[in-house]
Order: structure tokens, then sequence, then C-alpha cells
């Protein structure tokens, strides 16, 4: 059955995507005041309270780590996460809440992958992302030696990058990368471009994790007011082998 034959089948009443089928949100930026995400400790647990009745069970959180603005430490990121962690028993909050980092492409980067001083989610992918401005070099190099390194590459939202064509996806794939897609890509939160290879990258089949990429209360809004209903979202959540509950 194809994904519109889906659809007709629905057709008495709005189609909503389930996001408990993924089960584990594995981006965002919920650790209070270390980057541009959450600023407190109160917004973070309100914002983890609405993942969780979103459907997610298990929430990875990724602060950035990039060396112009936030050099964060595995220290810095534990100890946040541990601090959520007390406070969600606290309030009797039942969630799995765990986290790692999302690296920005620089030397700083490459220095602490150089040193293995890297916290990389479930300690197997290593989520790191690139300049917006222009497209840098060597990300072949930088992809064997997250492997060489025992890490799994993966790229944070590629399909936000203008530079990457869909031959450039699948060259990426093929030296062994995988991607993470946000979910408000797909609505146009992120711009026409970032939408149109949103649809790309779901048509190939090429994305094999799904995430909110979460930083404050106006993305859950978005997602409840857009994504939920959004066709090529459900079409990637219901018919593609993402591998977010493998984190569980």
């Amino acid at each position: 059955m194809g994904f519109f034959d889906f659809l007709k089948q629905n057709n008495t009443e709005q189609v909503t995507l389930d996001f408990s089928s993924l089960g584990v949100d594995m981006h965002s930026h919920l650790i209070p005041g270390i980057d541009d995400g959450s600023k407190t400790l109160e917004e973070s647990i309100v914002l983890i309270t609405e993942l969780n009745k979103l459907g997610f069970n298990k929430i990875i959180t990724t602060p950035h780590i990039m060396s112009d603005y936030y050099r964060n430490t595995p220290d810095i990121i534990l100890r946040g996460r541990d601090t959520i962690r007390e406070e969600l028993h606290k309030q009797n909050i039942n969630i799995e809440f765990d986290a790692a980092a999302e690296y920005y492409y620089d030397e700083y980067f490459l220095d602490l992958l150089k040193e293995k001083k890297i916290i990389a989610i479930n300690n197997e992918y290593l989520l790191f992302e690139l300049s917006y401005l222009t497209k840098p070099t060597g990300i072949k190099e930088l992809i064997f030696e997250i492997q060489l390194k025992g890490y799994k590459p993966l790229l944070a939202h590629p399909e936000r990058y203008p530079f990457l064509r869909l031959d450039e996806y699948q060259e990426l794939k093929e030296a062994g990368c995988l991607f993470q897609m946000n979910i408000l890509s797909a609505t146009g939160h992120y711009g026409s471009h970032a939408k149109i290879n949103a649809e790309l990258l779901i048509e190939n089949q090429l994305v094999d994790f799904l995430a909110t990429d979460l930083h404050h209360f106006q993305h859950i809004r978005l997602i409840r007011k857009n994504a939920m209903h959004t066709e090529k979202l459900l079409q990637l959540v219901t018919f593609n082998d993402l591998k977010n509950k493998s984190l569980l």
C-alpha cells in the first residue's frame, strides 16, 4: 500500500503524526544556560514535559560545542544532565533523560576528536554540524577520522546546508555518514530550501534519525501546529526504517 492510499483510508479525519513510534528525541538543547537553548532549569523541565506529551519517552539532549561560542566540556554537560535528572525525579516525571553533544566542524572539534575528548550519543553516534554559510573542505576526511576513533558519524540537519546536492548526500552516505533530519525542516520553518532538501532526503530514503532540535517553546508550538500533519513527515515515520528506537 502506498502512502497516499494510506491517507485515503484515513480521509474521514486528519491524519496525525504519532511521535511515540520514534520513542527517542536525540537532538535538542535543554541543559540550561550553556548554549542557545533553554535558559533556566524550570524552562528545561517544561520543555521535557512537552516532549513527553508529544510521545517521546527518552530524550538525549545535545548542547552545542563550538570554539567561538560554546566551549562546553563533557563534565559541564554531564553535570547539567544530572541536575535535570534530579529535578525530574523530584517532580516525579517519568522520562529517561541523557546527554551528548552537537559538535561544530572547526579546528577545535578536530583537536577534541584527536584527543578523543568526545561525548557521543549512546557512546556510539558522534553528532556534528557544518557551517551554513560556506561549504567546508575535508568533510569525507572528517567522516573517516570519526570512524577511526570508533564512532559513527552523524550529520545534524543535512537538509539545512544550502551547498549540498543529492549526489553529494549520496556520496556522504556511501562514505559511512548517517543523517539526522529536523522535524520542522519539512514544514518550511527553516526556509524553502531546507524544506525542498528535506523532501529530497525523504524521497530518496536517506534519513536515519528524525529529531526536534528543540531550543525553546516556540518549536513545540510549531511542531503541534504544522509538523504533526505534514504528509512528508507522516511518510517518513510510517514507511522508513528510522533508527531512533535503537537508542532506547
